[in-house]
């Protein structure tokens, strides 16, 4: 028997479908408000909940990434009675499982959620059956657990797999552990940096050479590409790879063949490739400087890593781990961590990523020396700035009012329409609109919503109270 949570405001529609999922064998609690549900969903371990986008207390996408964060870790289906393209474009890729027009039939809504029940089952079935090793990957947030399930499909699979994210997320970590975990663990795992294959040798390089084949060849060497036989090959920055050589490259992809420079015949390799990319692949094969062919060809799977600006809630763990092993590198004793130094490290926007954040520890142990504890004080300057800035944030004045110039250059008010609200309205109107935008685009991270808005979390919180909007982690009003 599953548990499922109903949250609309309709109060026919929840109780017309509780008892359609009481009937299929299954319990339906019921909450009206995105408040109530997001309370509901933090006590009781549901296993899919049917959100409603327009609720008295806000939209229901703005709760969608704090229900996927509750003990149960639910499957969401949304529910809308006006249709909007955009809506359920940003449903899907904020981690909703179906999104659905009202008015939609029982039926519609009934069969969305076994499918969803049936993916739930034979999802726990899989990991059952695949103990990930990722002792090299840290964290256990929503982003996170979501590219560990890619990881574990793609690792149960032969297919290709194309890792995209920004410069230092952790692309490597992942193509080795997909490695690791694959039925290919005992073969060769080999590497290559396409951005530091020098050009004129990245053909010898990939596919090998027979002995006086070129100016200086005094003897036949293995590609690469052989060399991986057996085992994965990852081509780490695939977007450097010259255009000349994904031509080529293509034909061993679909061949598994390929023949060394100045050889006679073809050579087998069977290899299964993982390709990691920083760059737009889409946009640089618009541009014509990147074979579309291939790009279909790499992305068997695609897995995203996000930055780390987005996932702060392993901030803790990523912090606790990468000290834990400099100290014992250094031969330094453990350091204690000062609630405002996380919170420091939390209002940076880290454009380096988990490397930047390596980087920046080292630098806190040069400073700290033997200091037991660390404070904001160890950290480099522009991480301070940055944490300074969040927190003189809210004393920030409202912006100047709009004003048109003249034609003497005078500058004169702007013409006004004919109705206007009260200021005071149009203030509070704005300011609701404001943080429901920001809290949907940080998906609740409190963390990064303070750092893009220049609030405290202090002042954040009493925001989202003054407008009636829900809380990260709590309901609509809780003082967690």
């Amino acid at each position: 028997m599953a548990k499922v949570l109903i949250i609309d405001d309709d109060e026919q529609l929840c109780r017309m479908l509780a008892l359609k999922i009481s009937l299929l064998g299954h319990q339906a609690d019921s909450r009206h408000s995105l408040g109530q549900g997001l309370e509901a969903a933090g006590r009781e371990p549901y296993e899919v909940v049917f959100l409603d986008v327009r609720l008295p207390d806000g939209s229901g996408l703005t709760g969608l990434a704090w229900l996927q964060d509750t003990p149960g870790r639910p499957e969401v289906i949304i529910m809308t009675g006006a249709g909007d393209p955009d809506g359920a474009e940003l449903a899907i890729k904020s981690g909703a499982w179906d999104y659905i027009k009202k008015p939609s039939s029982l039926q519609a809504m009934t069969l969305a959620l076994m499918r969803a029940l049936q993916y739930r089952q034979e999802r726990a079935a899989g990991r059952q059956r695949l103990a990930l090793r990722r002792e090299a990957i840290v964290g256990d947030g929503p982003a996170m657990r979501a590219c560990l399930d890619l990881l574990a499909q793609a690792a149960s699979s032969e297919q290709s797999v194309l890792i995209s994210g920004e410069t230092g997320t952790g692309k490597e970590l992942f193509a080795a552990a997909i490695h690791q975990n694959s039925a290919r663990a005992a073969g060769p795992w080999v590497v290559v940096d396409c951005s530091v294959l020098p050009e004129n040798l990245v053909e010898s390089l990939l596919f090998g050479h027979e002995r006086g084949s070129f100016t200086g060849a005094s003897e036949a060497r293995e590609g690469l590409i052989r060399q991986a036989h057996g085992g994965t090959l990852f081509l780490d920055e695939v977007g450097e790879l010259p255009l000349g050589v994904q031509k080529a490259f293509l034909r061993v992809l679909q061949d598994r063949t390929f023949r060394p420079l100045g050889g006679r015949g073809e050579v087998v390799s069977d290899f299964r490739l993982v390709a990691a990319t920083n760059r737009d692949l889409e946009e640089m094969a618009r541009q014509k400087r990147f074979r579309q062919d291939l790009l279909f060809r790499l992305r068997g799977l695609s897995l995203p890593l996000p930055p780390l600006r987005e996932r702060l809630e392993d901030l803790r763990a990523l912090v606790g781990r990468h000290l834990e092993r400099l100290c014992a590198r250094y031969n330094l004793a453990t350091k204690g961590l000062s609630p405002d130094f996380l919170a420091a490290l939390a209002s940076y926007p880290w454009p380096g990523n988990v490397r930047e954040l390596v980087n920046t520890l080292e630098q806190v142990l040069t400073r700290a020396g033997q200091a037991p504890t660390l404070f904001p004080r160890h950290l480099p300057e522009e991480v301070r700035v940055c944490a300074a800035r969040a927190a003189a944030g809210e004393a920030a004045g409202p912006p100047a009012p709009a004003t048109a110039s003249g034609a003497d250059g005078d500058s004169t008010p702007a013409p006004a329409p004919a109705v206007l609200p009260r200021l005071r309205e149009h203030r509070r109107s704005q300011d609701r609109q404001y943080l429901q935008e920001l809290m949907l685009l940080t998906r609740g991270q409190v963390a990064a919503a303070c750092r893009i808005s220049g609030l405290s979390r202090s002042r954040l919180y009493e925001l989202l109270k003054e407008h009636g909007l829900p809380r990260p982690g709590g309901g609509e009003q809780s003082a967690s």
